[in-house]
């Protein structure tokens, strides 16, 4: 017999940080992005996945890094899964290879890469207890059964669950089967982990408990986590990095601060989070500043993001709902640098914030996160407002959306398309 591949939904992970505001600023990486620190454990090379005429992947070219928690986000339909899948060998690309520590891999079998894949299912032997669960690979690989115990103790001290080693799988909570899923898969110290939604059949309370855990265990043991997910809080809270990807391709790759606050495209944008988007039109640029022309009648400035932006050039500005608050409020990050004549649509009560929906004169409708300071009891459906942001708060996306496009948009986790709200 052979290892199993399909090991189980990891259990560990912890209350998400949600999408709240990275704090830093930096350019976007793009999409063909190495891995900057330690030596590259996966590489792709302009891997392409054909099923038919469908293209499933096109050109996915980056780097994995040792030790590195890695996150292929994106919609369903999107191509990650299929990724995963190559890189485990389960798929072969149509064009393009696939590197395992420097070694093309693009054409072997999944059994003889080290490699262990996690899949939502279970996969554990009913008639097995938790330690022969644990054990089966080594035995399999014929390790001398002094050592086998060694690890595989050590390994149930790591998921935290080394009292359970005589139980069987069904004497166990969903959760605890996971974390010892994940313990088979990584007893054998494979070069990387391949995690396919592994927290997709669990509810909301143990999906974020068990987000933490899982980077905890990531942490601990030093193993490269590749990891596929179409929750973008999942992707924020445990990854070092991330590659969004849509219709086949990555639109971006960054850390999380990167991804959150300086989408490359108006796609990462609406994905990740909440957005206000406003078409612009650039009217000078000096250094890492560019002033931009509103089409509202008013120009501000904004962030370069590290880029040259021609005069006259179409482009579009992002403002997360957090960033924009009422004139005369306290603002996150400086000064005023833009304001907007609004009309308040709708406020709801959220808890901590208040949502506020307002309108621009254009008819774009756009939404701002407004906590106690922001005074929202003040304000009333059908009054006029000024909306305003600091300099750090807008972002300068290279890519022109048109006059209907404009406002707030968010992603949906089955569509591919950013949709208005309201």
């Amino acid at each position: 017999m052979s290892e199993p591949t399909g090991m189980a939904e990891p259990t560990g992970m912890a209350e998400p940080t949600g999408m709240a505001e990275p704090t830093g600023m930096a350019e976007p990486t793009g999409m063909a992005e190495r891995s900057g620190g330690g030596s590259a454990v996966v590489r792709l090379e302009q891997v392409t996945k054909h099923f038919g005429d469908f293209v499933a992947v096109e050109e996915a070219d980056f780097d994995i890094g040792e030790g590195e928690f890695f996150s292929m986000l994106g919609p369903s339909g999107c191509g990650k899964t299929t990724t995963l899948r190559m890189i485990a060998g389960f798929e072969q690309p149509t064009t393009g290879r696939i590197l395992l520590q420097g070694q093309d891999v693009s054409r072997t079998a999944p059994h003889k890469r080290d490699v262990n894949t996690v899949f939502q299912n279970y996969a554990l032997f009913p008639h097995m207890n938790v330690f022969d669960n644990v054990a089966y690979g080594l035995r399999n690989k014929k390790v001398k059964e002094a050592e086998v115990a060694t690890r595989v103790n050590e390994m149930l001290e790591v998921v935290r669950l080394p009292e359970f080693a005589e139980r069987k799988p069904n004497q166990l909570s969903g959760g605890q089967q996971q974390r010892i899923a994940l313990a088979r898969a990584l007893v054998n110290m494979p070069k990387a982990l391949l995690l396919d939604e592994p927290l997709g059949a669990l509810d909301l309370k143990l999906r974020q408990v068990m987000q933490l855990e899982l980077k905890r265990i990531q942490r601990d043991v030093g193993i490269t986590f590749i990891f596929v997910t179409h929750d973008q809080e999942e992707a924020l809270t445990m990854s070092d990095r991330i590659a969004v990807m849509t219709q086949g391709r990555v639109d971006q790759i960054g850390t999380p601060t990167e991804i959150y606050g300086n989408p490359a495209t108006t796609f990462v944008a609406g994905f990740i989070g909440t957005a206000n988007l406003l078409p612009v039109s650039v009217v000078s640029q000096t250094g890492d500043q560019v002033t931009v022309d509103s089409r509202l009648g008013t120009q501000f400035r904004v962030p370069a993001g590290g880029r040259s932006h021609s005069t006259g050039a179409d482009a579009t500005i992002m403002i997360r709902p957090e960033r924009l608050v009422p004139a005369g409020a306290p603002l996150h990050g400086g000064e005023a640098a833009g304001s907007i004549e609004c009309t308040v649509s709708s406020l709801v009560f959220q808890g901590p914030v208040v949502r506020c929906q307002v309108q621009t004169r254009t008819g774009a409708d756009l939404v701002a996160h407004l906590g106690p300071e922001d005074d929202p009891a003040s304000l009333s459906v059908g009054s006029p407002i000024t909306m305003t942001w600091a300099y750090e708060g807008a972002y300068l996306v290279p890519e022109a959306i048109t006059a209907d496009q404009a406002g707030v948009t968010s992603m949906d986790e089955d569509e591919t398309e950013a949709v208005s709200v309201g």
